[in-house]
């Protein structure tokens, strides 16, 4: 990813917390020269100074096929909102995009065990919804199996972070309070979102 300087995280702590905040990515790998995508939810974890990504594809996903020989990039990204010139004070000034995202590189390790199909499982209920995790543990043996052959579990490791915070830090402090007023106007709550993020500028 182009990063320009003004647009970097500050450090990897940073990125990590906005994984864990909008933590349903994209997931690329190339196979027979063709990129894949899928749309999942992380469970991301920091262990022994290692960032490990945890999610599961369908079975049939043909994806499964080339995360172990292949490496993929895994993209976390929200808030953004549209720029009007209109808040700038040149004249001659173009619209923009306003965005964070992070890229996590790696390759994964399928799980092919049950029970370490049932660990993943049981870390993405417990952060997504620790709520259920009783019911889930209330349901028979076999219904949870025959739940887990339709999934491939998976661990990437990250072997490389990367992020941008593209937040109009090269424009001057009255024209992001104008950007953060129109913002927090918005009925999309995505905006909204952005809006606290420069903010903290």
């Amino acid at each position: 990813m182009y990063v320009p300087q003004s647009f970097q995280f500050k450090d990897n702590k940073e990125m990590i917390d906005f994984m864990k905040q909008y933590s349903f990515a994209t997931i690329i790998t190339t196979g027979d020269n063709i990129p894949l995508a899928s749309h999942l939810p992380f469970f991301i974890n920091e262990d022994a100074g290692k960032l490990v990504l945890t999610a599961h594809f369908a079975a049939v996903n043909p994806q499964t096929k080339y995360i172990e020989a292949n490496t993929s990039l895994v993209i976390f990204s929200e808030p953004h909102a549209y720029i009007s010139p209109t808040h700038y004070d040149k004249h001659e000034s173009v619209p923009t995009w306003d965005y964070i995202s992070v890229h996590a590189y790696g390759k994964a390790k399928i799980l092919e065990d049950e029970a370490s199909k049932a660990r993943i499982l049981e870390h993405m209920i417990t952060f997504y919804e620790p709520d259920y995790l009783e019911q889930w543990q209330g349901l028979s043996e076999k219904y949870k199996t025959g739940m887990m052959r339709g999934i491939v579990a998976f661990e990437l490791e990250v072997t490389d972070l990367q992020g941008q915070k593209k937040l109009s830090q090269n424009k001057t402090g009255a024209e992001r309070e104008r950007i953060i007023r129109q913002l927090e106007k918005s009925d999309n709550g995505v905006e909204r979102d952005l809006a606290n993020y420069i903010k903290e500028l």
